[in-house]
């Protein structure tokens, strides 16, 4: 069950606090910035308590329904999201985008983002029928307040699109990608990153309907313009080179995805540092592939460390580390340790039960 394969781009929005033209106290800004910095590196749970005391600043400086204060409301909420803290991250969004549509008015485009952000939550949880409306309303927003051409749009556009792959609307979803690949191409140039964004994730969408001869151009175009733009050790190009890894994994072309994938292995350990939860995705996608070809003394320490850093940096509580164990486990059945993998798919069962608990669907 690779993680990080077949990955695509949703965009949410982490906001960034313009702290040297805000004249906001030395405190805040150092709380906000190591916030920033630690979520950078996806030491997540290093960087909760900065978050936390980011927004009691805020709210203590601002007010709490001032709207600087929905700045601080959206990053601690957007940290509980990656920790699949959805629960928690919930009613922090919700506040957020209430103080902006009262603030803005509801046809703002800061009150699209807000909406994208809260879709996106409940598109992680599986709550699709919550999620469209809310993606549908960013994108009318954007479309009427900054034209059907804007780059935003294409940003909405990749989002709805997404929603509708996980339905499995292919068709509209296609039309959707497709959409936002050509704006972005008129707006930005054909050269710009987030063409690349655009093409990855319509090289996605043909993958997970088997279409590879239509997925591999798009991912190998998206690689050079990212390459390119970026360099080639940047985590963008690691994403890339990851997926193209997935596709050749998926057609059974094992050679041709090993160097592929540990090539993005070294690359997200180098910008992002071994711990990063990103290099457990690596991590477990190689070991994915070892296991496959039967070379389970490879793939067993790849398992091993993967799931001790989700562990480290999402909480043990997150759906990575279930499927962690249970990828692990499928080794442990392989190399007939049944007994250890009956523990880890039983602790795997109990996380995501309790999982479910926590965050039910309305």
């Amino acid at each position: 069950m690779p993680v990080r394969s077949l990955l695509r781009v949703f965009l949410a929005v982490l906001w960034l606090w313009p702290a040297a033209a805000s004249g906001q106290p030395a405190e805040l800004d150092d709380a906000n910035n190591r916030f920033m910095a630690l979520y950078a590196q996806g030491r997540y749970q290093e960087a909760l308590p900065f978050a936390k005391n980011a927004l009691r600043l805020g709210e203590r400086e601002f007010g709490p329904d001032h709207l600087n204060t929905t700045t601080f409301l959206n990053n601690l909420a957007e940290l509980y999201r990656v920790q699949g803290r959805y629960a928690v991250a919930e009613p922090l969004y919700e506040r957020s985008l209430s103080i902006r549509e009262k603030a803005l008015g509801p046809d703002h485009p800061r009150v699209a983002l807000s909406l994208n952000n809260l879709a996106l939550l409940y598109h992680a949880q599986g709550k699709y029928a919550e999620a469209g409306p809310l993606y549908k309303r960013a994108l009318a927003i954007d479309e009427k307040a900054l034209g059907p051409e804007h780059p935003d749009v294409a940003s909405d556009l990749n989002n709805l699109a997404e929603l509708y792959d996980d339905q499995g609307k292919y068709a509209e979803a296609a039309v959707l990608h497709k959409r936002a690949l050509a704006i972005r191409e008129k707006a930005l140039g054909p050269e710009h990153p987030d063409i690349a964004l655009s093409l990855n994730n319509l090289a996605v969408l043909y993958q997970a309907q088997g279409k590879y001869a239509e997925a591999a151009p798009l991912y190998i175009r998206a690689l050079a313009i990212r390459e390119s733009a970026l360099g080639p050790e940047h985590p963008d190009v690691a994403q890339t080179i990851n997926n193209l890894g997935a596709l050749y994994q998926a057609q059974g072309k094992y050679i041709e995805a090993e160097p592929l994938y540990k090539r993005a292995l070294a690359a997200d350990e180098k910008a992002l540092g071994p711990e990063h939860p990103d290099v457990a995705a690596d991590l477990n996608n190689l070991a994915e592939l070892y296991r496959a070809q039967g070379r389970y003394a490879e793939a067993e320490p790849l398992y091993q460390r993967s799931l001790a850093i989700w562990e480290k940096a999402l909480g043990p509580e997150h759906p990575h580390v279930a499927t962690a164990l249970e990828n692990y486990a499928a080794l442990l059945h392989k190399t007939e340790r049944s007994g250890e993998a009956a523990m880890m798919e039983l602790l795997a069962r109990t996380i995501r039960a309790r999982h479910a608990r926590q965050n039910p669907a309305k």
